[in-house]
């Protein structure tokens, strides 16, 4: 079926790219000309220079999926393509927008006769190769005729429709401060080894638990390759981990639900120290998110 990118950066260009290939018509959009054609020219997809061109080219009803950080970036984005569109088109937003924006856009959209549907996404920079999970929210009606692209988009068993307008972006929201919490652990499990007496090999020691143990994940996995490529001192890393939003509010929320999440609010709070004074905790968890994410990381 037809569907518009819009925003080709690490997420949105590799997401064109599976979807592509999985036989879906894509028209990629970016607002920096020169990624549009990149992709064009890499992968053979049709590729738009102007909202305007994006309508034009989508066999309706259209899909815009809209791959740009959460925030004002998003909504501009959204109403610049909204104006575009015709009732019963729809806008998907794939970015990690906060769950009452969410609601709000769909609540707006539809007195325009426009359907919104939220995605998160979870994949970082391998989900080209192996897929990416594929949380949606939206109502029904809006959600059914899109599955074909987000099953081609997620490995087998990796779609779920969560629920009701803003579940898709509700459930990623506390799948990454889940996220935090992991890495939290595996971090400080790690810098243990670091100032043991024993010479500790941090890389097989992670691949080794790769193997039968109890505490083996993608993110170890993703760490035992963090310490081939910088070693186990990280020395070329600096300890400063960025959090991009989602583990505030899922602190907020707990929060707000009267509910205890200690383990997931003490590791924002780790974050929000890395920031401040160099910790081996904090460069293990910029080691992280650079092998799941490509997030860019500071040189020590």
């Amino acid at each position: 079926m037809d569907v518009a990118i819009v925003g080709l950066g690490r997420m949105g260009g590799n997401m064109a790219r599976r979807l592509h290939r999985a036989g879906h018509r894509v028209i990629a959009y970016n607002r920096t000309p020169d990624k549009t054609r990149e992709i064009v020219e890499e992968e053979g997809v049709e590729g738009a220079f102007a909202p305007a061109e994006v309508a034009t080219m989508l066999q309706p009803p259209r899909a815009v999926w809209v791959m740009v950080p959460a925030g004002d970036a998003t909504e501009a984005t959204i109403e610049e393509f909204a104006s575009c569109l015709e009732p019963g088109d729809t806008i998907i937003d794939g970015g990690n927008s906060n769950f009452h924006d969410t609601k709000r856009r769909h609540a707006a959209l539809k007195e325009r006769g426009l359907n919104f549907v939220d995605a998160g996404i979870s994949g970082g920079v391998w989900g080209l190769q192996y897929g990416y999970g594929t949380m949606v929210g939206g109502d029904r009606e809006a959600v059914e005729p899109l599955e074909p692209l987000f099953t081609a988009l997620a490995p087998t068993g990796g779609y779920i429709h969560c629920g009701p307008p803003g579940a898709g972006h509700y459930v990623k929201m506390v799948h990454n401060g889940i996220e935090y919490g992991l890495m939290q652990a595996y971090a400080e499990g790690f810098e243990i080894f670091h100032a043991s007496e024993y010479p500790l090999d941090s890389a097989a020691i992670a691949k080794a638990w790769m193997h039968g143990t109890v505490i083996r994940s993608w993110l170890l996995e993703l760490l035992g390759l963090a310490f081939e490529q910088h070693g186990s001192e990280l020395g070329d890393l600096r300890g400063w981990v960025a959090d991009s939003g989602e583990g505030r509010w899922t602190v907020q929320e707990a929060m707000d639900l009267d509910v205890p999440a200690p383990v997931i609010t003490l590791s924002l709070q780790t974050r929000f120290r890395s920031r401040q004074d160099e910790s081996y905790t904090a460069k293990v968890l910029a080691a992280l998110r650079q092998q799941f994410g490509g997030h860019a990381v500071r040189p020590g």
